[in-house]
């Protein structure tokens, strides 16, 4: 199956596969994924079986440029790819997708940057942090830099990370943030991801001691968060999209798909699970199971479609060559953390409907409640945080409480 799939990524005509092709090879690989979920958690990696599968077909091209053999396709598809992977497996998904955005970032570089991830390895992986938490010395031609990066999801596959840093002045005063891309040779890796949930995604503390990153793989960020990127190629629909409002949503990815695998699995088993202590032989046949169905679907529904929605003002914004303003920005921040929100309560809701079973080691219902509470805690999705700023904007409040927006 991976080499049929493998084949088919690279057609002769070089016609890019549309979103529904790409579920479609998520689809095919969801045994595999499946089998391997338990192992994954285990290793506190994806197993390497499931990202070549993934790899071969062409899962993590999404967001890589077509000059480099990639789809360069939307914020769409990033997230219907995510979703049809995370109803595998979660952790798989989580590592799918942060891999997927930090491509679409090296497509905000300049090209010289581009070409020396993709040009020289059209299948090289990236991590990343943005959080600036290292030092830098500006130098001939570029900058030293020094510094831990806690939380790079997917760190153990990656060949490059691209890593938050400071600017600073001859004073060694911060005067910008920025990101540098950094192979992955020239970094080290501590083992630091012992955690509940989302153990595959590898998401281990990436060490630089003063290595040297030339100007070319800096990006300044705050030029960034308005549209402002380096790129040369201003053709290119998917790279004109806006900063952190593709940052955020993607992460919400793959609690779609988890929260529509909980569903599924909870109607599936409800025909032959009796209702413990009561005369009912069927989940089915009760009036309460019933409405728990209802208002679990309802919420998973609900997350779709403002999912989506953001999607599409995303796509479309990039597509017409305009840069959202602050307030839909600030609207897709907050439209991120109640999709996360949605989903938490939608599975806590279809965890009680199914059961205490839920909570066996066998149970996929125990992962995907493990997996989507703590990627529903990451910091650019917290709820409160997306909420405020879009109050603040809806007010018209200049006081900001980040630049994330």
């Amino acid at each position: 199956m991976t080499t049929a799939i493998h084949e088919d990524t690279r057609p002769a005509s070089g016609v890019t596969p549309d979103s529904a092709e790409l579920v479609r090879r998520a689809q095919e690989l969801a045994p595999l994924l499946k089998k391997n979920a338990a192992q994954g958690e285990a290793d506190r990696r994806v197993v390497e079986e499931s990202i070549q599968a993934l790899t071969d077909a062409g899962l993590f091209k999404v967001a890589v440029p077509k000059r480099y053999g990639g789809y360069e396709t939307s914020m769409r598809t990033m997230l219907d790819v995510s979703a049809a992977v995370a109803a595998a497996d979660g952790g798989t998904a989580w590592v799918v997708t942060l891999t997927n955005v930090m491509s679409w970032i090296v497509g905000l570089f300049p090209e010289q940057a581009q070409d020396e991830v993709f040009g020289a390895d059209p299948d090289a992986k990236v991590s990343g942090v943005l959080s600036p938490t290292a030092e830098t010395t500006r130098v001939d031609g570029g900058w030293r830099v020094t510094g831990k990066w806690f939380y790079n999801s997917g760190s153990l596959h990656a060949t490059w990370a691209g890593l938050g840093i400071p600017l600073t002045d001859e004073e060694g005063n911060v005067v910008d943030q920025a990101m540098a891309l950094i192979p992955r040779s020239d970094l080290s890796i501590e083992d630091t991801w012992f955690v509940a949930g989302m153990r595959s995604s590898g998401s281990n503390c990436m060490v630089a001691e003063d290595v040297f990153v030339p100007e070319h793989r800096v990006l300044r960020v705050p030029p960034a968060i308005n549209g402002d990127y380096p790129t040369e190629h201003k053709d290119e629909t998917l790279y004109r999209s806006a900063l952190v409002p593709v940052l955020a949503l993607v992460l919400i990815g793959p609690q779609l798909g988890m929260g529509r695998a909980a569903l599924d699995f909870v109607i599936g088993k409800s025909e032959n699970k009796p209702i413990s202590y009561t005369f009912m032989t069927s989940q089915k046949e009760s009036v309460g199971f019933q409405l728990q169905i209802a208002e679990a679907a309802r919420l998973i529904d609900t997350a779709e479609l403002i999912a989506y929605r953001a999607a599409s003002d995303i796509d479309s914004a990039a597509a017409q060559g305009e840069y959202p303003d602050y307030l839909t920005r600030a609207r897709v921040r907050s439209d991120t953390g109640y999709v996360a929100e949605l989903i938490t309560r939608a599975v806590d809701i279809l965890i009680s409907a199914h059961g205490a079973g839920s909570f066996a080691e066998v149970s996929p219902l125990q992962r995907i409640w493990r997996d989507s509470a703590t990627a529903a805690r990451h910091a650019v999705v917290a709820p409160q945080v997306s909420f405020e700023i879009y109050g603040k904007a809806l007010l018209g409040v200049t006081e900001p409480i980040t630049p994330l927006v």
